[in-house]
């Protein structure tokens, strides 16, 4: 048997070996005519470094040809190549050419600066659209790759796989497709979903990531062929140094051995791996554990009960607050767990001195458990506030949003006191606000029906006579006094060529754009002016600006003409919602 079976493997491999020679020769045949078509002239590379021409991988196996005299032009013109993209320029107001103007130095010094912040809701967006838009390559120090290695980081760190999933489908031709494909199988694994993750493998036409190999060859066996699994895995065992991990996993999921009690949570295929090939599987995670290792215990219903959570083991509790922050546990379960601490009656009474002395998941339990003993609404908003807070710091903020939320609706809005109603308005869940509708009251005019031209329900002709009314109405009003938000609305409303009377506010809330912002909005460099914006914007919620910095990104907006995003964060702030 033994005997058969090696003998098989070499015939597999000296076939194998004899193709793979004979296309790496024609492959450095195309090379070289590509090479002397093009006229490349050679030159010598500004760090001295060898470089390499990567062929595609036959079967899952790499093969690399080298040269140091190969050098690639980087003044090569880039005007006529298109970046992958999801989106059509019109839809957003840009054109094809929103990056050509721009030095690619600069873009790439900002993109990096960008990549650090954990980016709001609206400032996402804008990356969506900059990012995410059909355009030309910037002409100057940026080719395609390293413009879609942005565009891929930004994909993977947004973690919406139903967006990923599109990109991949309309750019199929991207470089570096097999980047995406793991992070799709990854997320699909670690919700314990083993077919949507070999669906994903199963649309590369090639593998020439380690990784990814070994993930196909596990893959096969679920699906029941195992001697095409057989087939790729020897013939990855002949040219390369397989990892002695997979190959013990390998053994028992062919059936080869019955058992293997090698643990590895590297990644979450050696992790699934380990729970698979483990009959006494067991996993003790820790705060400090990758996200996948928790949200896949969690799947596949591997985490220990609540009960069994020992409230004096800080890592344990704390486990339990990063994954209700990621949405594993619910708020609630972590509230009931809080209740469960035992304090005594003065550190109760006194709970900000006792504070002082507890850790912060202890000082949480205290902080809700004196808020479920008062009855002062002043008292229990601000002992809400002060425990949101300490989750914000300790980087749990989810863990407690929709709890907040819930107990806030639970007050009378009439009766809460005015140095809590900021903190009140704001922690209203904010996805409930945005989906209810909009309610039109003309007697304050950026809330009144001027709003149906932002929403493209009212014609410009329209919308300047129904403005003149109100303002008229208004001014005629002694006791009406037009605020931030109606002088944001007049000024993109004029933008849009509504003609607008003086109004003494208007120019008290005028805002003087910087000359880089100027420069840039002269040479129509609307990639760039997208970065810009989100930089400002940052990390803040729309209704975390103040007003100072809301109105100098709407005027950026109104002179660059980006007229629907300017409209959807205009409707984001402006109206009244019930």
């Amino acid at each position: 048997m033994k005997i058969s079976k090696q003998l098989s493997k070499i015939l597999i491999s000296a076939s194998f070996f004899l193709f793979v020679l004979s296309a790496q020769a024609q492959e450095v045949k195309e090379i070289w005519s590509e090479i002397e078509k093009k006229e490349i002239k050679n030159t010598e590379s500004k760090n001295n470094e060898d470089t390499s021409i990567n062929i595609e991988q036959i079967e899952g196996v790499k093969v690399k040809l080298s040269d140091e005299n190969i050098v690639v032009d980087q003044n090569l013109d880039n005007s006529n190549i298109l970046l992958a993209g999801l989106f059509d320029p019109d839809d957003n107001d840009l054109n094809l050419d929103m990056w050509s103007k721009t030095d690619g130095i600069k873009i790439k010094k900002l993109l990096k600066k960008i990549q650090s912040k954990n980016l709001s809701r609206f400032s996402e967006r804008l990356m969506d659209v900059a990012l995410l838009t059909n355009s030309y390559v910037p002409n100057q120090n940026f080719s395609i790759n390293e413009f879609e290695n942005f565009t891929l980081d930004h994909l993977i760190k947004k973690k919406d796989f139903d967006l990923v999933e599109e990109f991949i489908q309309k750019n199929s031709s991207i470089k570096d497709k097999e980047r995406l494909i793991k992070h799709v199988a990854d997320y699909y694994l670690s919700l314990n979903k083993i077919e949507n993750s070999c669906s994903a493998i199963d649309s590369l036409s090639l593998i020439t990531d380690e990784y990814l190999t070994y993930f196909k060859i596990y893959c096969l066996i679920t699906q029941n062929k195992k001697d095409e699994a057989q087939l790729l895995f020897d013939l990855n065992s002949e040219l390369n140094s397989l990892n002695d991990f997979f190959v013990k996993k390998f053994e028992v999921l062919m059936g080869y051995e019955d058992n293997n009690f090698i643990l590895s949570d590297e990644n979450v295929l050696y992790f699934h791996l380990s729970h698979k090939t483990d009959k006494n599987f067991l996993y003790y995670p820790s705060v400090e554990s990758d996200e996948f290792i928790w949200k896949y215990l969690s799947n596949s219903n591997l985490l220990k009960n609540l009960n069994d959570f020992n409230l004096s083991d800080i890592d344990q509790v704390k486990f339990l607050e990063k994954a209700t922050s990621e949405g594993i546990f619910d708020e609630k379960d972590l509230l009931n767990l809080y209740k469960k601490f035992q304090f005594e009656i003065d550190d109760l009474i006194n709970y900000e001195d006792a504070l002082k002395n507890l850790p912060d998941y202890e000082g949480r339990a205290l902080m809700y458990q004196r808020f479920l003993l008062t009855d002062d609404l002043e008292n229990k908003l601000s002992l809400l506030s002060k425990l949101n807070n300490s989750f914000e710091k300790s980087n749990f903020k989810k863990s407690f949003d929709d709890e907040l939320s819930k107990l806030l609706k639970k007050m009378d809005k009439k009766e809460i006191p005015l140095k809590f109603s900021d903190f009140y308005q704001t922690n209203l869940i904010s996805e409930e606000k945005r989906k209810n509708k909009i309610k039109f009251n003309n007697e304050v005019f950026h809330q009144s029906k001027v709003l149906n031209y932002f929403l493209n329900k009212q014609s410009l002709p329209k919308t300047q006579k129904l403005t003149d009314n109100l303002l008229s109405k208004m001014k005629k009003d002694k006791n009406y006094s037009f605020n931030f938000k109606d002088v944001v609305l007049l000024q993109s409303l004029r933008s849009d060529g509504i003609q607008i009377e003086q109004i003494d506010e208007l120019s008290q809330y005028k805002s003087e754009l910087n000359s880089e912002i100027d420069k840039m909005i002269e040479n129509k460099e609307s990639g760039m002016i997208l970065l810009k914006l989100v930089e400002i914007i940052g990390e803040k919620e729309l209704n975390e600006l103040n007003s100072e910095s809301l109105n100098f990104v709407i005027e950026i907006m109104n002179r660059t003409k980006l007229i629907s995003l300017r409209n959807e964060l205009l409707l984001e702030i402006l109206p009244l919602k019930v």
